[in-house]
């Protein structure tokens, strides 16, 4: 009993040890949100990889980051930056848009 106990500690430790290694080494994209448009509208990531998307809305009216394919939606105040993470993906397109102005607010992930 005492064995387990001492090896479910040491792979607890070992998890916590090792869990802000994984976050700094987690690649990190900006989407900028600039008149109702996406900045860039397609962004290349790499597939197979946990992904960090800064998305910041540089207009005076708030902004919800949706993807169905992504399964993300995120609200985005105005002038504001948030924080997405996406993946690992497999390689395809993935559309993102911005709910409030979906008419012409419209981009893609590529993954590669």
């Amino acid at each position: 009993m005492k064995l387990t106990a001492l090896r479910q500690t040491a792979a607890a430790l070992l998890l916590l040890a090792t869990g802000p290694v994984l976050a700094a080494d987690t690649p990190e994209y900006t989407l900028v949100l600039k008149d109702h448009q996406f900045v860039p509208a397609e962004l290349s990531i790499p597939a197979d990889t946990k992904v960090k998307l800064l998305v910041r809305n540089d207009d005076a009216t708030p902004a919800e980051f949706e993807s169905h394919s992504l399964n993300r939606e995120k609200i985005i105040p105005a002038n504001a930056t948030v924080t997405i993470f996406v993946g690992p993906l497999k390689p395809g397109e993935y559309e993102f848009f911005d709910e409030f102005h979906e008419a012409t607010t419209r981009g893609k992930l590529i993954v590669k």
